[in-house]
């Protein structure tokens, strides 16, 4: 039997029976919250609230660079999370630092849906057929790397908000186009909006873009609580592993989620594979390393493995061949 799914406006009292999920509270982030507490209910049967949750990156109209990337809409969902405030946060997966958060662990990575970035256009146009100084808009370093490399004639102009907000710039005429997540646009149901979406060979998109982290408190994880028997409920084992090898690079690095970095892993015949590019801002050059481990089962502890072995060996070729002066890669906060 499935449980109820009910939102309040955060913080929200323990009550038996309830499992308090934490969220930001912009329209992208109710929407794929909801659809994880939704599974966690029919799973389960248990009833789960929705608690609302600002964070310093939803308030500040400072562009992501500028806010530093990682850990801008963590905080205050971790600072929830500790004070008992909510039992689970979800985190889209690539705003997540890769540093080890005290006292808290990544419990679930649901499946991951469409990776791949997409650009809205008006005119139904592609990168391809933009016209020579076509505004396109952006909040991200990689993001502009890319467009400049593919098409260094673009304005590429430092965007903020949310989707709507993004979409409405190309529908007043302000700019000729933007590039958005397509799996933000999928759980929005803007898919219509997109006119091409890239590859992820010819544009990588960032570590884990397109999964979700469903974060706990250490040891909640664990055992046959409420907790533990939701997370279990609605991880995916194969996307956990690539978003932790994807990951792996950024740790490696020292990188924060701003760096000019793209990578992607996936599993394909008992293989997992692993490629990261690491981009110079203006797009003039990129190194690119890709190697492949063979996990001794598909696990989750051998994928793990596989995960940090692949990561690491992906990072020491980058790293050789000069990736640390390539580009500022900032921090792992």
């Amino acid at each position: 039997m499935s449980g109820a799914v009910t939102r309040v406006d955060g913080p929200a009292e323990r009550r038996d029976g309830v499992l308090r999920v934490g969220t930001r509270g912009s329209a992208l982030a109710v929407a794929q919250t909801t659809a994880v507490a939704e599974a966690m209910a029919r799973a389960t049967g248990t009833d789960v609230e929705l608690v609302t949750v600002t964070t310093h990156g939803d308030t500040s109209r400072e562009s992501l660079s500028e806010l530093g990337g990682t850990g801008v809409f963590a905080t205050a969902l971790r600072d929830a999370l500790r004070a008992d405030e909510v039992d689970i946060i979800v985190h889209s997966l690539k705003d997540l630092p890769t540093a080890p958060a005290p006292g808290l662990v990544v419990g679930a990575v649901p499946k991951r849906a469409d990776a791949r970035d997409a650009l809205c256009a008006r005119d139904d146009l592609t990168l391809e057929t933009l016209p020579e100084g076509a505004r396109v808009g952006t909040g991200s370093p990689r993001r502009v790397a890319q467009l400049t490399s593919q098409r260094p004639d673009l304005d590429v102009v430092d965007l903020r908000g949310n989707v709507d907000s993004r979409l409405g710039r190309v529908a007043s005429g302000d700019l000729d186009a933007v590039v958005l997540a397509a799996a933000g646009l999928g759980r929005l149901g803007r898919l219509d909006a997109v006119t091409e979406y890239f590859s992820l060979s010819l544009m990588p998109t960032a570590p884990g873009q397109g999964a979700l982290a469903l974060e706990a408190r250490s040891g909640d994880e664990q055992g046959r609580g409420a907790v533990a028997r939701a997370l279990r409920a609605v991880d995916h084992v194969t996307t956990n592993a690539c978003a932790a090898a994807e990951r792996e690079v950024l740790a490696g690095l020292q990188a924060g989620c701003a760096a000019p970095i793209g990578a992607s892993a996936l599993v394909d015949d008992g293989l997992l594979f692993l490629t990261a590019t690491v981009y110079r801002p203006d797009g003039t050059e990129r190194l690119t390393a890709s190697h492949a481990a063979t996990p001794d089962s598909l696990g989750a502890a051998h994928l793990h493995e596989a995960a940090r072995e692949v990561g690491a060996r992906v990072v020491a070729e980058l790293l050789q061949a000069g990736a640390g002066d390539l580009a500022p890669l900032g921090s792992t906060r």
